[in-house]
C-alpha cells in the first residue's frame, strides 16, 4: 500500500475529523476545510482503504432524497491524526538547504 502524502489537504482534513468527533458529511466536510470534492472525495477513500476511517450510509431525512455517506475516524485513524501535524523527518534537514 502506497504511503500517505501528509499534505496540506490530508492534514485539514484528518484535522476536521479530529475536531468533529462522531460521524461526519462529506459535504460538511468539504464546507469546512474548504476542499473541492475531485480533492475530498479521493482522499476520503484512501484513507478508508487504509482504514484509518469507518463509513456509512444514513438515509436522507428529506423524502425523496438520495442516502448520505458518512465518514469517522478509526483508532488507528485517531492515533495517526496526532502525528498529522509533525513535521517529517526530513523537514530540518531540507529546510536547512532551503528547499521547504
Amino acid at each position: 500500500m502506497a504511503e500517505i502524502r501528509w499534505t496540506r489537504q490530508t492534514r485539514s482534513l484528518l484535522a476536521a475529523l479530529t475536531a468533529g468527533g462522531d460521524w461526519r458529511h462529506g459535504y460538511d466536510l468539504s464546507r469546512e476545510t474548504g476542499l473541492k470534492s475531485g480533492t475530498l472525495y479521493p482522499l476520503l477513500i484512501r484513507l478508508t482503504e487504509r482504514g484509518w476511517l469507518e463509513t456509512r450510509w444514513e438515509d436522507s431525512p428529506e423524502p425523496g432524497r438520495p442516502p448520505r455517506h458518512l465518514y469517522r475516524l478509526t483508532a488507528e485513524g485517531k492515533a495517526q491524526a496526532l502525528t498529522a501535524g509533525r513535521p517529517p523527518a526530513a523537514a530540518p534537514v531540507l529546510s536547512r538547504l532551503g528547499w521547504t
